[in-house]
């Protein structure tokens, strides 16, 4: 039996804003799954029922969803749901829970069956994996934030459009050649899929999602800008205690008292007290 997986995204070193609802439960039944998948191993392949594969998706009508969830070992099911994790945060952040995951199923159940439609009689193949999905998020961030920065293997700045890029057109190429045990049409398809979906809605939600994100964007800006600040004063304040405990309050220049009066006065405030 020939398994497609669907990974090789690389490692990105990009930081989500929020660990939100609909990444978590689909984080929860992905790795539930995999767990699951590996414990019932010797006694039945869990991939031959809930897989993608054209010898049995009739009278199995379940496996154009449930192939999304299937994963074929840690590494696999690891570099998926942490490719997802880390792009899909902020997408549901802006879209909420619900488009979130229409926009998910739609990228994963359409790849599955664009998959299908090429691999009608091929037997004992089966595609798994949430890769399409995943290719979808890819697109779809590509799409909204394609200037953000990101670092491949964390080393190497490349903007999100051009890695997006660069992945579609490696997916493409790699489409046409012949075996592999990673399925290419499928990362392909998710991106196709995910493109026309953005851009026959974008007309009429821009405006809204550019709204979000500005709101967004501000607010998680405004909150660093607090913490950091919130670190500096502290940092302070604790240069200015050790020396009092060295030599003594009457140790301080006057300068040195002024700020640390100051940078209390400021921990304070940005911390909800009053003056």
């Amino acid at each position: 039996m020939r398994y497609q997986f669907q990974s090789e995204h690389g490692q990105f070193s990009f930081k989500p804003r929020i660990f939100t609802e609909a990444i978590k439960i689909l984080i929860m039944v992905n790795v539930g799954i995999f767990i699951l998948h590996s414990l019932a191993r010797k006694v039945v392949d869990l991939a031959l029922i809930f897989g993608l594969s054209s010898d049995t998706v009739w009278p199995l009508i379940w496996q154009p969803f449930t192939y999304m969830f299937i994963h074929g070992n840690l590494w696999h099911v690891l570099i998926n749901m942490f490719v997802l994790w880390m792009f899909g945060s902020e997408l549901e952040k802006i879209w909420g829970k619900k488009e979130f995951l229409k926009y998910y199923f739609t990228t994963g159940v359409g790849s599955g069956l664009i998959w299908l439609l090429f691999n009608i009689g091929s037997p004992h193949t089966i595609l798994i994996g949430a890769s399409g999905a995943v290719y979808g998020i890819l697109l779809a961030f590509g799409l909204m934030f394609p200037n953000r920065t990101v670092y491949i293997y964390f080393l190497f700045p490349v903007k999100v459009k051009w890695l997006v890029i660069f992945l579609g057109a490696m997916a493409f190429v790699s489409s046409l050649g012949p075996g592999s045990n990673i399925s290419h049409l499928t990362h392909l398809s998710g991106m196709i899929i995910g493109y026309i979906y953005m851009k026959s809605d974008w007309q009429i939600k821009k405006m809204r999602f550019s709204v979000h994100k500005k709101i967004t964007e501000f607010k998680t800006q405004s909150q660093e800008r607090k913490s950091e600040k919130k670190s500096q004063y502290k940092s302070e304040i604790d240069q200015l205690l050790d020396k009092i405990n060295r030599v003594g309050y009457d140790g301080l220049t006057e300068e040195e008292r002024n700020r640390l009066y100051t940078a209390s006065r400021r921990l304070s405030r940005e911390q909800g007290g009053r003056d």
